[in-house]
């Protein structure tokens, strides 16, 4: 129970179509079972439903709730609906993102259009809900934010938008980390690796017209650590610490889940 009696804000709660779990869902159904009390943020409404059901149905208290965080005006309205209804927000998660759903690609066949979507996405949606959610931690003098960016910031990744917008992830926390510490609030960063996920592996499969299988194969390949990707769970479990007391002196923090890839050279 690390999360006792505190209450939390996944933003990116629901997933798209997968076998597998999403890094959102996973933070949910975890911190719900550590005690937390949720509001699971989603543009779509019905996957935010779906996972609020699925912590429910353990017994566990979660809202749904619907925005699309490239609007600031329902960033807003999603807070302002969280705090009435579960009286404050203590942990703010903020875990959407996307590449090549957005278009991203290599620079050679780059688009303005993909640039504009991919970094409202991937950042500015994320900068626009720590606003809105930052008045309410600092007049109580306490919070944690867990942001989620990617090891693409450090690996080799060959498309143009996300691998930017996941660096000004990483910036971005620190800023929040040094800009917060006197409020007693927290905030730190992970960097997730190669993940078997709905959207790292189902969504190539059907944006690349390939098998899951093979996708999944040729990614497990390229792991150091047991030859297999992570999972949603080994987020879940990085983000949990961040999250709960046991962290309590650790802010501005970029932590790698990665398998290894990190420290990987040559």
């Amino acid at each position: 129970m690390r999360l006792k009696d505190k209450t939390a804000m996944i933003v990116g709660a629901g997933q798209s179509p997968g076998e597998t779990v999403g890094n959102g869902r996973a933070v949910a159904l975890l911190f719900a079972r550590e005690g937390a009390s949720l509001a699971c943020v989603d543009r779509s409404l019905a996957a935010a439903e779906e996972t609020a059901s699925l912590v429910r149905a353990e017994g566990h208290r979660a809202i749904a709730l619907e925005a699309d965080i490239t609007s600031e005006a329902q960033i807003a309205a999603a807070v302002a609906e969280a705090e009435a209804a579960l009286g404050r927000i203590d942990v703010l998660h903020n875990n959407v993102g996307l590449s090549i759903a957005g278009g991203d690609s290599a620079i050679e066949t780059f688009t303005e259009e993909a640039f504009d979507r991919v970094f409202a996405i991937n950042l500015r949606g994320m900068v626009m809900t720590c606003k809105h959610v930052l008045p309410g931690m600092r007049a109580r003098q306490s919070g944690a934010i867990v942001n989620i960016s990617s090891m693409a910031v450090l690996d080799m990744y060959p498309y143009v938008a996300y691998k930017a917008s996941k660096a000004g992830v990483v910036a971005f926390t620190e800023q929040l980390a040094y800009q917060n510490a006197a409020h007693n609030i927290r905030a730190n960063v992970i960097l997730p690796g190669l993940m078997d996920t709905p959207m790292a592996v189902d969504t190539r499969a059907r944006e690349w017209g390939r098998s899951r299988e093979d996708v999944a194969a040729e990614r497990n390949a390229k792991v150091m650590l047991g030859g297999k990707m992570g999972t949603g769970w080994d987020v879940a479990y990085a983000a949990l610490f961040l999250a709960c007391d046991e962290s309590k002196f650790i802010t501005g923090v970029t932590l790698p889940v990665d398998g290894g890839a990190s420290v990987k050279r040559g």
